[in-house]
């Protein structure tokens, strides 16, 4: 039980300091280190270790990976975002739909893509607006966030809670939609009473070349078709009794079939990376579950399956999404939350780690590409001017997603 406890120790610790004298180590290298000591220390078997490994989740993120990267490969993304940005006449209108465009694919397509791709199409509208970009840089990176919490496909952490809970992705988006509206609503409000002054500035029209990647229109055409097909079977999933991450998997081989695409290229950006990282951190947690070191954890964050516990798990995934990551976090309690067998408290954490993304900048992958991506064409996001947005949209954002929670409570939809 020891050696279980301090190689998980050591993995977190890595997982949430990257950068440690005279080791090179990022968060995928921490969780693959952490799982080959799991078994060459004996905390389990290489068998017990693959079977540790929950392959519903890496499947569903791997169909999603290899769809997003073929719907990127011929220009799907900058073909929407061209349609929507061309209607930014003011900077005001330009912050709204640049918001609700965000929040919307986000929900559908994995967050982190979608500002990948979105930042320099933002960073071209503002050169174009002669506007500040800081406030469109943030409210693009808070707007991934808020949109992603609405589905299980939205971000990594919604697909660990997803697949875990069973609960049905129409079901999953019924719970979490309102919440992800009035988040986003927040985060709206907030920006304009931080930047009002910056907002006020006449029509000018934005030209369609701001996008320079060519669309192809042949290939897109069968990509766009099997993400529709693929987005109403996950409606229909509970239904037509087929498993999310199944679907997924289709849509991906669907998709290297006919998108005319070559599929070497398509399989070379899929991010296998964060497969490891998920491999590696499944292992870990459960050489660390098996040895019997998250008991007390598991004792200690007992959750009562109503409105207390659901206000706790909020507030405490939050505010440990800073510290090690959400993903990292979500994969810790979910044993405690599993054992529960209450669907308030899954997406209760669902929404907590995923709103507490906004709290601050290395709060969630999202906005660390964003500022990253900026800062290579030469705009700076400060940590301080990030953190001044941020605690107001988070705080809005977890108070209006608690209460959403507790009416669907209230009214019998959520229990």
């Amino acid at each position: 039980m020891a050696i279980a406890a301090a190689v998980l120790i050591i993995t977190y610790v890595g997982i949430a300091f990257t950068r440690l004298p005279g080791i090179a180590l990022d968060r995928p290298s921490a969780a693959f280190t952490g799982a080959v000591l799991m078994v060459l220390l004996g905390v389990m078997t290489l068998d017990q270790a693959v079977a540790a490994i929950d392959f519903n989740t890496i499947s569903l993120l791997l169909g999603m990976m290899i769809l997003v990267a073929v719907l990127r490969h011929n220009g799907f993304f900058h073909l929407l975002a061209d349609r929507a940005f061309r209607l930014a006449r003011t900077p005001w209108r330009f912050l709204v739909i640049e918001v609700v465009a965000t929040a919307v694919l986000s929900a559908f397509l994995v967050n982190d893509v979608v500002v990948l791709l979105f930042t320099p199409v933002v960073l071209q509208v503002c050169r174009r607006l002669q506007a500040n970009p800081i406030p469109y840089l943030i409210a693009e990176a808070m707007a991934s966030n808020t949109g992603s919490t609405a589905t299980i496909v939205g971000n990594p952490q919604n697909m660990l809670i997803g697949v875990r809970s069973g609960i049905a992705f129409a079901r999953f988006f019924l719970y979490l939609a309102p919440v992800a509206l009035a988040a986003t609503a927040a985060l709206i409000l907030v920006i304009w009473l931080l930047y009002r002054r910056q907002f006020e500035g006449t029509a000018a029209q934005v030209r369609p070349e701001i996008v320079a990647e060519a669309y192809q229109p042949r290939s897109m055409r069968w990509s766009a078709v099997i993400l529709g097909v693929t987005l109403v079977m996950f409606f229909l999933s509970s239904a037509v009794n087929v498993q999310v991450p199944v679907i997924a998997l289709a849509a991906g081989a669907a998709v290297l079939l006919f998108g005319r695409v070559r599929p070497s290229e398509t399989i070379r950006t899929v991010d296998w990376v964060l497969l490891l990282f998920f491999a590696g951190l499944f292992v870990v947690v459960g050489g660390a579950k098996q040895a019997g070191v998250l008991d007390p954890l598991l004792r200690l964050l007992v959750i009562e399956p109503d409105l207390k516990g659901m206000g706790s798990l909020v507030a405490f995934s939050a505010l440990g999404s800073q510290v090690v990551s959400n993903v990292p976090l979500v994969m810790l309690l979910l044993h405690a939350v599993e054992s529960v067998h209450s669907h308030l408290l899954w997406v209760a954490l669902a929404a907590g780690s995923t709103l507490g993304g906004n709290l601050t900048l290395i709060g969630a992958v999202a906005n660390i590409i964003v500022v990253e991506s900026a800062a290579r064409r030469g705009v700076h996001v400060g940590f301080w001017e990030f953190l001044k947005v941020g605690v107001l949209v988070t705080l809005a954002s977890l108070a209006l997603g608690a209460l959403v929670l507790a009416g669907e409570y209230w009214l019998g939809v959520l229990r």
